[in-house]
């Protein structure tokens, strides 16, 4: 037996953890196809379901025709509903979806809690703030939008400020900073309601911070792109700091992580990702906390790996929940229904799974 054993070679072990490499990798790039396939399919669909109906391979065309030299087959109406009522919307939900994932991806890792949401700074509730005193002054939509953005922007401005005022600068009393601001901030939006007409203003500040994305254009969309790529870009580029920070402050540090500098950097950017989410289409809950944790069950934990997942998983849950609201009734649904009545089970899930861990 041991001359069996010695004869063994020595990169036995080697050769089995690169096997389990590559395995892994395999598993992963499959992964990734499936959810770009899946995203695929969602968009097409959104664009050819509706009240006006166009059959999935005529959508497939009209988006394809811009690309590539495909003759026209199909009429002028047909393309008019898929390039200019539903493409516009179905590209908002995806980048909203994509953006709430990763938002909320980053927030979890930072704050060490599964349970945390890009609105835990307060982000949210000042974007209403914002939007509801755009709407008061009778602002247009493209002011509406600004003053949520800022507003909300302005709001996580005064929430990190707060630790810095008493000098603790621990998570823990940013996450409270941020419960004081929310607070506030729904106060605020409280006495604005009360000061709105209630046969006009008071109905569209209501319907707003339920979120819709029914008057979205590609106007609207750019407005916002840079603050949606840029931020989108840094977290991916350092999404492997992530992984380091999630050892604890003291590892991190000893393996040459500026903490408070990179947890600032990933504020900001994850911040600016979910204020621009919410001018678009107002305050839109529970994606930014459901789809971190679905990601993170299919790839694990892995940073690397689990965002780019998240986002892809995001864009088509927000498709597919954008395509119901418009679909299931007449009257168009607000976004902020359907995805409370998704995330809240899901969330009720994670409670009963975390509850059986700890036994």
């Amino acid at each position: 037996m041991k001359m069996r054993k010695s004869s063994l070679p020595a990169s036995c072990g080697e050769a089995f953890t690169d096997k389990e490499r590559a395995n892994s990798r395999r598993r992963y790039r499959t992964t990734v196809l499936a959810a770009v396939l899946i995203l695929s399919l969602v968009w097409i669909t959104a664009l050819s379901v509706g009240r006006y109906a166009v059959p999935f391979l005529t959508a497939a065309k009209v988006l394809l025709s811009r690309l590539f030299p495909i003759s026209q087959s199909w009429d002028k109406k047909m393309d008019a509903v898929v390039m200019t009522l539903r493409l516009p919307r179905s590209t908002a939900a995806v980048l909203i979806g994509g953006a709430l994932a990763l938002s909320g991806s980053c927030y979890q890792s930072i704050f060490k809690n599964p349970m945390v949401s890009p609105d835990l700074l307060g982000v949210s509730a000042g974007a209403c703030v914002g939007a509801a005193l755009a709407i008061l002054l009778d602002l247009g939509t493209v002011y509406i939008q600004l003053f949520a953005f800022l507003c909300g922007i302005g709001t996580v401005f005064l929430t990190t400020a707060i630790p810095r005022l008493i000098r603790n600068e621990s998570t823990t009393i940013l996450v409270l900073s941020g419960v004081i601001m929310s607070s506030l901030m729904s106060s605020v939006m409280s006495i604005l309601k009360f000061l709105a007409d209630t046969d006009t203003k008071l109905a569209e500040i209501t319907y707003w911070t339920m979120g819709s994305l029914s008057a979205i254009t590609f106007s609207d969309i750019l407005m916002v792109l840079p603050t949606l790529t840029v931020p989108a870009i840094v977290i991916l580029v350092m999404r492997f700091r992530l992984n380091v920070m999630s050892l604890g402050d003291r590892e991190a540090r000893t393996l040459g992580i500026h903490l408070r500098r990179t947890r600032g950097v990933f504020v900001i950017c994850a911040t600016l990702l979910t204020a621009s989410c919410v001018c678009m289409a107002g305050t839109i809950g529970w994606v930014g906390l459901v789809i971190p944790h679905i990601a993170r069950l299919i790839v694990g934990a892995d940073h690397k790996k689990m965002l780019p997942v998240a986002m892809l998983f995001g864009g088509s849950f927000m498709l597919v929940i954008d395509t119901l609201c418009r679909t299931l009734s007449s009257a168009e649904l607000k976004l902020g229904i359907l995805t409370g009545l998704v995330g809240a089970p899901f969330f009720f899930f994670i409670l009963i799974r975390q509850h059986r861990t700890m036994l």
